[in-house]
């Protein structure tokens, strides 16, 4: 049943259902299959066919007497009917299956007295281990399904994904939340690139003009630096949902959205990348929880103008969509008593007299202030952000 679990695994790497099978003859295995109905687009490529027809290539017999069939999952009908017909000696499986199970659950094609042949018949073997490996496939399929499902709000939009497709210097795979307490149910897109266990991670946090997309020359310098890289796309951009009504964004709102995103990814050993709005955001995370922040890295906090057009307008297919740029632009707490002006306030301070990391600052020569200084640049560094990116990989080092 170990090597049948090993099978098992070889199925869940592959995308497949986890089910592994042997058959073995005597001391010797003369046969092993995993699951691959999806892959090689076949219904009858179950595990336990895919070892039944090796065995009888090894064996030269399509008759396999005095073998054994090791599975970890209940046979389904398809599959006892094969094992009878194939005259094993028995067959040992690991879990049930209530749902298709033939050995039992649903119907025992095992206990048919009037079958010609019959085939001894043992359950329950390392049906623990064999049961979490199917529940943990299944958990994540579903897990899934609720990420890709449309809201389940009727007061935001989804931008298609084909929106997407022709961005060639985007290589990227999504990832997705929906799950924060403080999205209610809209769906939160973020980038997330490297090792977990990196000993540096860089939390990139875009601007009201773009989106993840604008850290694509830097992404690469950072990944091969060995560090991990995470970029979200805050909630109305991007491919983050997109709330309908401009009174749905505040300064208050998309900051606890962060505070939750970093909390949920446990995120530690952070260099916090920031542009524009997302230094407006971002600057006031730290304070919150100091222990995980190494450093700073603002990349022309003051207001940038767009990027490349194509990759700024993909999020946007109608002016429906653009409900976070238009509310981004009204929401810069301007009076003392504007929302966000307070925690603005705290994190000033803190910055000024509590913050023990590292900063650079880094602008376009054409309006520096100080740090790394791009040539010809002004407000959209990121456009040269290979250049960038490599001085702080070095200015930041663990």
């Amino acid at each position: 049943m170990r090597e049948a679990l090993a099978q098992a695994r070889l199925a869940l790497a592959a995308g497949e259902v986890p089910v592994g099978a042997v058959v073995a003859h005597g001391d010797a295995i003369v046969g092993r299959g995993h699951n691959a109905p999806v892959s090689g687009h076949d219904p009858t490529a179950h595990a336990e066919i895919r070892a039944l027809r090796a065995a009888a290539q090894a064996l030269g017999n399509y008759r396999l007497d005095g073998c054994e069939l090791f599975v970890t999952l209940e046979p389904c009908a398809m599959c006892s009917g094969a094992m009878l017909h194939a005259r094993l000696a028995r067959v040992v499986y690991g879990a049930r299956d209530a749902k298709t199970g033939a050995a039992g659950s649903v119907l025992d094609l095992f206990a048919q007295p009037r079958l010609n042949h019959q085939t001894a018949l043992a359950g329950g073997v390392l049906a623990d281990e064999c049961g979490e490996l199917l529940t943990g496939f299944f958990r994540a399929r579903r897990q899934e399904a609720r990420s890709n499902a449309q809201p389940l709000r009727d007061d935001a939009l989804r931008t298609p994904e084909d929106r997407f497709a022709s961005l060639a210097d985007y290589p990227w795979a999504p990832h997705y939340l929906n799950d924060l307490p403080a999205l209610a149910g809209l769906r939160l897109h973020y980038l997330d690139e490297g090792p977990c266990d990196a000993p540096r991670t860089w939390l990139c946090l875009h601007g009201s003009a773009s989106w993840s997309h604008a850290f694509r020359e830097m992404i690469p310098v950072f990944l091969q630096a060995g560090d991990r890289v995470v970029a979200p796309d805050l909630v109305g951009f991007g491919r983050s949902d997109k709330p309908k009504r401009e009174a749905a964004h505040g300064f208050e709102w998309h900051r606890q959205v962060l505070l939750e995103f970093v909390e949920r990814l446990d995120l530690a050993d952070v260099v916090l990348v920031v542009q524009d709005w997302g230094a407006r955001l971002g600057l006031t995370l730290p304070m919150e929880a100091p222990e995980r922040y190494a450093g700073l890295l603002a990349v022309n906090a003051t207001p940038a103008g767009p990027g490349e057009g194509a990759a700024r307008d993909a999020p946007f297919p109608d002016s429906g969509h653009r409900a976070a740029p238009r509310a981004f632009a009204r929401m810069l707490p301007d009076r003392p008593d504007a929302g966000g002006a307070a925690v603005s306030r705290q994190a000033r301070e803190f910055l000024a007299r509590h913050w023990r990391g590292r900063s650079l600052v880094a602008e376009g020569a054409l309006d520096a202030l100080a740090g790394v200084t791009i040539p010809q640049a002004t407000s959209f560094v990121q456009e040269q952000g290979e250049a960038i990116a490599r001085r702080a990989v070095g200015y930041f080092r663990p």
